[in-house]
């Protein structure tokens, strides 16, 4: 868990949803609200002059929207993390953020304290995977068959590995994976460690996001 001040942004154009999470996340520990924004214009704006660690954005703003920034963040400012926290809550919007680079995806009826969690586990583990994101992701992975061969990219996922990636992505555990793929349990916790070193990702969560995002499942 982080022990250092975690810098926060908000990106909201109604003004009173602003205040409603200035207020509810001033006295949590290891945060700081650095500043606001009111549109995407003014967010990009400001991330010229401070750059927060964490951004709590909206996908529907003036000027420049929430799909529009995401993609210019990306390019602009690859450490920080992006936490969508919208009204949308439709599965195509999800992975649609989340593939573009999005580390979390919360819709505004979410309570503050996961809000919080959302923030440290984004810091510390670069996604915050909730039942919604789960499920969209694996819709997502359900409807792919198999692996692309995506040049330049020099990180490919064998079948043997996609199959186990999507199991695990299904929650399964272990033992119900090596049942259903023939492999023992150690064999299984290696394949899935190899894997993560592979793309450099700290968690499952991460994986799953890499493969997707670098079109490494089909």
């Amino acid at each position: 868990m982080t022990t250092q001040l975690i810098k926060v942004a908000i990106a909201d154009d109604h003004k009173i949803f602003r205040d409603g999470i200035r207020m509810s996340l001033r006295d949590k520990d290891y945060l700081k609200i650095l500043w606001e924004a009111e549109d995407g214009k003014d967010l990009m704006h400001k991330l010229q002059l401070k750059l927060p660690d964490v951004i709590l954005m909206d996908i529907r703003m003036p000027e420049i929207d929430g799909i529009n920034a995401i993609s210019m963040i990306r390019k602009e400012y690859e450490s920080v993390k992006i936490i969508v926290l919208t009204m949308y809550d439709d599965q195509e919007m999800i992975t649609k953020m989340m593939e573009m680079g999005a580390n979390a995806y919360l819709t505004k009826t979410t309570d503050p304290e996961e809000i919080y969690q959302a923030i440290l586990t984004c810091m510390n583990d670069d996604f915050y995977f909730n039942e919604l994101v789960n499920k969209a992701v694996l819709l997502k992975l359900q409807h792919k068959k198999s692996v692309r061969q995506f040049y330049p990219n020099p990180v490919k996922l064998s079948e043997k590995e996609v199959k186990i990636l999507k199991l695990i992505a299904e929650d399964k555990t272990t033992e119900e994976i090596s049942k259903e793929v023939f492999l023992s349990p150690r064999t299984i916790e290696t394949i899935r460690q190899n894997m993560k070193q592979k793309v450099g990702a700290k968690t499952i969560a991460g994986l799953v996001m890499y493969a997707m995002r670098n079109k490494l499942l089909e």
